[in-house]
């Protein structure tokens, strides 16, 4: 069998697994686990509180500073689609394409880290290769946050993360940063036919969307004229509005979920403290002088930091020598990247398939490229196993 139908078949198991967002993951965690430790691998499994959910951090090599990381999320977005053309929890083959909910994100990364890392097995490594598979990356990275909790008590630190969300196989070193929140409104409700005796929550969250909107149109004029992204600017979104019972009922709670997708950290304090004060010095009195127990409340769904280019960024030069490549892209979505990068190390983007397939009916990753991110592994890892720095 060779390199690429193994990196198939761990493909076709790992998609056989449901590993939808904020569900257990641990069956596909264990499937893992037991793949690192038949190549020799020491495994950390690290679980949540409630032991429904893990991240795996697996080292192959000595425990020392440096080394790399491989790193991917074992979780999926849900597969409610109704335009299926087949099982999305089972591989399905047609000419070059592998179709299957997260055969692109990312499990045809992590399926080719497993066949590429057998070139390891009874190596004696110099510096080290770890593994990093987290949960709930869809919903808001909070395996990976979780798990560079736990990194921070370890006594040695990787140097080198690659990161293998699609990317086409393109050298990635910049995305913005994506953060969630759900602000809601507490009014009182109360017969549409007397206004007075009711307080609209949707009144006043309805005033918030447009003060999102008018942020969002002044973020535009904040652009650098440098700026690499596509649009150059921090977007801001809403994404969905919640409230009311009844059209004659005033309605007493409204919820409003929005995101913003800032290009750094000025901008991101630029939305959150106008909102903040537009909320305490306008809206809320005005709540309050008719309802004294109105509230406004907001919940951070996820804050995910941007990837920040990097003059000196040796991920970057080993990636660009494998794949004999010059130049390196940016992308708008987010990664786990920014967090690793949080703990001062080295980091790209760069995996098999593009995001244009992800999380959408039909999900599919390309033999071609899952081939070309399995060879670049290979070789990755083959000269890691020689590096005497």
């Amino acid at each position: 069998m060779t390199t690429l139908d193994k990196t198939i078949s761990v493909l076709t198991d790992l998609i056989g697994y449901p590993s939808v967002s904020s569900e257990s993951n641990l069956d596909i965690i264990n499937y893992l686990s037991d793949k690192i430790k038949s190549l020799g691998g020491k495994i950390d499994i690290i679980k949540t509180a409630d032991n429904k959910q893990a991240n795996i951090f697996a080292t192959i090599g000595p425990e020392i500073d440096g080394g790399i990381v491989l790193s991917g999320h074992t979780d999926v977005v849900p597969a409610k689609e109704l335009n299926w053309n087949s099982d999305p929890f089972k591989l399905t083959r047609k000419d070059d394409l592998l179709y299957g909910r997260g055969s692109c994100d990312m499990k045809g990364f992590i399926a080719s880290t497993i066949v590429a890392a057998e070139i390891l097995k009874n190596k004696n490594l110099n510096y080290p290769v770890h593994f990093s598979f987290t949960y709930d990356e869809e919903i808001g990275c909070f395996g990976a946050r979780h798990l560079i909790k736990e990194l921070k008590k370890y006594k040695y630190k990787p140097s080198i993360v690659i990161i293998g969300e699609p990317t086409n196989m393109e050298i990635i070193e910049a995305h913005k940063g994506d953060c969630e929140y759900t602000t809601c409104f507490h009014g009182i409700e109360g017969h549409a036919s007397n206004p007075e005796k009711g307080l609209s929550a949707i009144e006043y969250g309805s005033l918030f969307t447009n003060k999102l909107f008018e942020l969002g149109n002044e973020l535009k004029k904040r652009a650098p004229s440098d700026s690499p992204f596509n649009p150059p600017w921090t977007t801001v979104q809403v994404g969905k509005i919640e409230g009311g019972v009844a059209h004659n009922v005033i309605a007493g709670q409204c919820s409003i979920d929005w995101e913003m997708r800032p290009i750094n950290e000025e901008d991101k304090k630029f939305v959150k403290i106008n909102l903040f004060k537009y909320c305490q010095n306008k809206l809320l009195p005005e709540m309050q002088s008719k309802f004294a127990e109105a509230k406004i409340a907001t919940e951070i769904i996820g804050e995910i930091p941007g990837l920040i280019p990097q003059k000196d960024n040796q991920a970057r030069v080993i990636m660009q020598d494998l794949l004999q490549l010059n130049s390196t892209g940016v992308i708008s979505f987010g990664t786990e990247a920014g967090i690793f990068q949080e703990m001062n190390m080295d980091v790209v983007v760069c995996g098999p398939g593009s995001i244009d397939q992800a999380h959408k009916a039909n999900e599919f990753v390309s033999i071609s490229e899952l081939d070309k991110c399995l060879q670049n592994l290979l070789k990755l890892l083959d000269q890691w196993t020689k590096k005497s720095i």
